[in-house]
């Protein structure tokens, strides 16, 4: 089903987004870059209002739970996508990211594998699967030990109400999440309500947006 839905506009959702760097190069490992991609983080967050709810940056790759207020996802993947990118090359140096284009004959920046996978998110035990999911993966990793200890994570920014790396917000819905995601699912053919998809306000960061249809 993961698939079926992935990179879907579903507004009124959540969405956990996965970004790969080129060839998995590990350029999280290094702070100005990690700090640069937050800063982009910020600023999207301004110019087009989405919630952020989780987050962490692994060496090689980025993961997100967001929920963009137009439901558009791919948009706002895409912007994330560009202007992380553009936030990368200026702290690492643009020639360290060209690769030659047979098509015009000029060369192009590549920081990314592909594009940014975005899966909906739209049921409490979802919600917070992934986001144990996020805040698994350091210790997974085997980057630190105790998850509280590994810098590039949402983990302070939620338990300990810190500010950084960067904020999260603990209301993770809009006022109108819970019809625009009945409709957005009626329209793109799903019936099928499970119990496990129950909605739990005390488990889903307040009210939540969940179809009944």
């Amino acid at each position: 089903m993961a698939r079926k839905w992935s990179n879907q506009n579903l507004a009124g959702a959540l969405h956990f987004v996965t970004g790969n760097l080129l060839n998995r190069t590990p350029l999280f490992t290094e702070d100005a870059v990690c700090q640069a991609f937050f800063e982009v983080c910020k600023k999207l967050k301004h110019e087009w209002p989405a919630k952020f709810i989780a987050y962490v940056l692994m060496p090689d790759h980025s993961h997100l739970i967001v929920n963009p207020r137009d439901g558009n996802i791919r948009g706002f993947s895409g912007a994330l996508k560009s202007l992380g990118a553009r936030g990368i090359i200026n702290i690492c140096g643009g020639e360290r990211f060209l690769r030659d284009s047979s098509d015009d004959e000029s060369s192009i920046h590549e920081v990314w594998q592909e594009s940014f996978k975005a899966q909906p998110l739209w049921s409490g035990w979802m919600i917070w699967q992934k986001i144990h999911y996020i805040h698994g993966n350091p210790v997974k990793a085997k980057l630190v030990k105790p998850t509280k200890d590994y810098r590039w994570s949402r983990f302070s920014a939620f338990y300990e109400n810190s500010t950084k790396p960067l904020p999260v917000d603990k209301d993770w819905w809009w006022p109108d999440d819970s019809e625009k995601l009945s409709s957005a699912v009626k329209k793109l053919g799903w019936r099928t309500y499970h119990k496990r998809d129950k909605p739990d306000s005390k488990k889903s960061g307040g009210k939540p947006p969940f179809p009944t249809c």
